[in-house]
């Protein structure tokens, strides 16, 4: 061995048994094992577990990657606070894919930049918004599926610019997909936009890593 070399480093490399990749993934995974049968969500009517809501991310994994979605793909979604959209913070990243959470106050010309800049392979978005939306994808230049989820708590109702509505969606997951955490923890696991007053918005990247960390400090306050 060299005289120089780190002896706490020699003959350590990363494997399964001393390793593992900080994820906020593992969090929803060890909730809904810990706690599968507690209450997690409440929205109007709907009243889903922790396990439940881990069912349903595990189905958006699945669905996602039957489209073709993985790693390194974006999914843009412009919802409100319901259900999809916490689901969404899991199983975009379940697949491997990177998840742009498009701010529900800007105007098409924003939308359509975001949409074109951060690459996104499909939106998932409430009918709410469809007026924005509908002038964002006229800007886009090219078609983007286009997944409808629909919140029937809302009194507000919107034209529908997508083929299939949210549980649809769903429905074609595998609840027995093989999805994995990320092989490195630096794995972007997000991607959000600046406000953009001095020109277009700037794509700012997230990793698993800084994803965990900031959900965990948040529990611990």
């Amino acid at each position: 061995m060299s005289p120089t070399a780190n002896p706490y480093e020699t003959d350590l490399d990363k494997n399964p048994a001393n390793y593992a990749p900080l994820t906020p993934l593992s969090l929803l995974e060890r909730t809904a094992y810990v706690y599968p049968r507690r209450l997690a969500v409440v929205h109007g009517a709907a009243r889903h577990t922790w396990q439940e809501v881990y069912a349903r991310c595990w189905r958006l994994a699945s669905a996602l990657a039957r489209r073709g979605i993985g790693l390194g793909d974006t999914v843009a979604v412009m919802l409100p606070n319901v259900p999809a959209m916490v689901e969404a913070h899991f199983g975009v990243p379940m697949c491997g894919a990177v998840l742009n959470t498009l701010n529900t106050r800007l105007d098409a010309e924003a939308i359509a930049f975001m949409l074109g800049h951060g690459g996104a392979k499909l939106l998932i978005t409430d009918p709410e918004f469809a007026p924005t939306i509908e002038a964002a994808l006229a800007k886009l230049g090219h078609k983007l599926p286009v997944i409808d989820a629909v919140d029937p708590e809302s009194p507000a109702s919107g034209k529908r610019l997508g083929d299939k509505n949210y549980e649809q969606l769903l429905e074609e997951g595998d609840p027995e997909y093989a999805w994995a955490h990320p092989a490195d923890e630096w794995q972007a696991i997000s991607l959000n936009y600046t406000s953009g007053t001095t020109g277009n918005p700037k794509g700012v990247v997230y990793h698993h890593r800084g994803a965990y960390l900031n959900a965990v400090g948040n529990i611990l306050d």
